[in-house]
């Protein structure tokens, strides 16, 4: 009677228990599924994201890395001294003092502009097919601008070179490197193509015959920008100008933010100004840097009267940029030291000032270090802020100090992207790109090894 009486409740306890355990394995089975399914997600968006910055650079690479071999004439060149028609080099005289030397060195170099350099090129390309005529017109079509110069520097470093024969590797306009690197399209009408039909087979037979080759560019990043001689432009007066623009951020923006993170987070008082403070920094942090070049044309050029478009002014509105960015990191890096330390210090008597210099800011150091080459980072690719304080300014020359007139890579790069000769300057625009990448990569790998550094050395004074 017991027996039968207690089945049914003992049957139905066990279907609800079995009911119960399969809602658990259920649901269980659900979230795991959706665990699955959010790890997809995260490895698809990660792929994703990968897959285009490698097509950004692969797309870069592969327009920027050709630019970097530029069509060269490699021919002989006779010194024909009926065209140069110039006495020997002077040589100073023992009773003459040099100021009357440098005189007549000057007057020397003077007349040697005059001579007919041009008249060079079309006799040594007219050497090399004497059977066919060469015009002088064709000839400078072929040669970039600087071609004479390069002929007349040469000349003046080797005097003797006059009724002699002597290789040289000539840049070719950028027009004949266009056609020469299949830049343009061939099958376009004689009215389309950018050089003379004469010139584009005059260029085809010195290419055929092997005068003309495909060689390094050195002029990329050893000549300045140029306007009359495109194929001869380079990289360096820019080079130099974002190198003194660092200098200045890292002399004024690194040292006034991490001074400012470390009283801030560890000396100032809490009160409403501390926060007032602490508000506004945040604020800075997320202004347009267009912004900050319209206070650096207003204060510094137009106020304090400092010279235009040079890298000190550019300095100063980028570091001014670079503040909030280096504030808010480094008292992201104090924060993350443990109390501990702290304590520890206090209590084997450590002043205020001996825990945070000798024991907080060592363990920040990494941190801070990182925070501060992310800074200098963005500093480096800014180009809106130097627009506006006129960095965009053509400058034939290389700065020698932080107030000589210069550009930035940045604005360099947004200049040529806007050049007419789109088919020669969208692959140098490329190789810009690719000095300036390798630049902060630059600064990162060295941030990196430093934070390494760093953190050997706080292992090893602690063990």
């Amino acid at each position: 009677m017991n027996n039968s009486n207690q089945s049914p409740n003992s049957s139905a306890y066990v279907s609800a228990q079995e009911r119960l355990q399969s809602r658990l394995s259920k649901g269980l089975r659900k979230r795991h599924a959706r665990d699955r399914r959010f790890r997809w997600y995260g490895r698809i968006a990660i792929i994703a994201g990968l897959s285009l910055v490698i097509l950004l650079f692969g797309s870069i690479l592969y327009r920027g890395l050709p630019a970097m071999w530029q069509s060269v004439v490699h021919v002989p060149v006779y010194f024909d001294p009926e065209i140069i028609e110039i006495e020997a080099k002077p040589e100073q005289r023992i009773d003459e003092n040099t100021n009357d030397f440098n005189i007549r060195l000057l007057d020397w170099q003077k007349r040697l502009i005059t001579q007919n350099w041009q008249g060079l090129l079309t006799q040594t390309i007219q050497n090399i097919y004497p059977q066919q005529h060469i015009s002088a017109r064709d000839v400078r079509s072929l040669f970039t601008r600087s071609a004479a110069h390069d002929l007349r520097e040469a000349f003046i470093k080797n005097p003797d070179l006059i009724g002699q024969t002597a290789f040289m590797d000539l840049l070719t306009d950028a027009n004949v490197d266009v056609w020469l690197s299949g830049n343009i399209n061939r099958t376009l009408s004689d009215r389309d193509q950018q050089v003379s039909k004469s010139v584009r087979e005059l260029a085809d037979r010195l290419s055929h015959d092997g005068h003309i080759q495909k060689k390094f560019s050195h002029s990329l990043f050893s000549n300045t920008d140029s306007r009359s001689s495109p194929a001869s432009a380079g990289l360096l007066g820019a080079l130099m100008g974002s190198i003194f623009i660092l200098i200045i951020v890292v002399i004024v923006s690194v040292p006034i933010g991490v001074a400012s993170a470390i009283y801030l987070e560890e000396f100032a008082p809490k009160n409403r100004w501390t926060d007032l403070i602490e508000v506004n920094i945040n604020n800075l942090a997320a202004v347009p840097s267009i912004v900050f070049g319209l206070l650096g044309a207003a204060v510094f050029i137009n106020w304090m009267g400092m010279p235009l478009s040079a890298p000190l002014v550019a300095g100063l509105v980028l570091s001014l940029m670079s503040l909030p960015t280096v504030i808010i990191t480094t008292r992201a890096a104090l924060q993350a030291v443990p109390s501990s330390v702290r304590q520890a210090a206090q209590g084997i008597g450590a002043s205020p000032m001996q825990v945070v210099f000798h024991h907080v800011l060592p363990l920040a150091a990494p941190g801070v270090l990182t925070g501060t080459v992310l800074a200098l980072a963005q500093a480096l690719g800014e180009t809106a802020p130097l627009l506006l304080i006129g960095m965009n300014a053509f400058v034939a020359h290389v700065p020698s100090t932080p107030l000589d007139q210069s550009t930035a890579l940045s604005v360099q790069i947004f200049l040529w992207q806007g050049q007419e000769l789109r088919n020669f300057f969208e692959g140098r625009t490329a190789s810009a790109i690719i000095l300036l990448m390798t630049l902060v990569l630059g600064l990162k790998a060295f941030a990196i090894f430093l934070r390494n550094q760093l953190n050997k050395q706080w292992k090893g004074s602690n063990q």
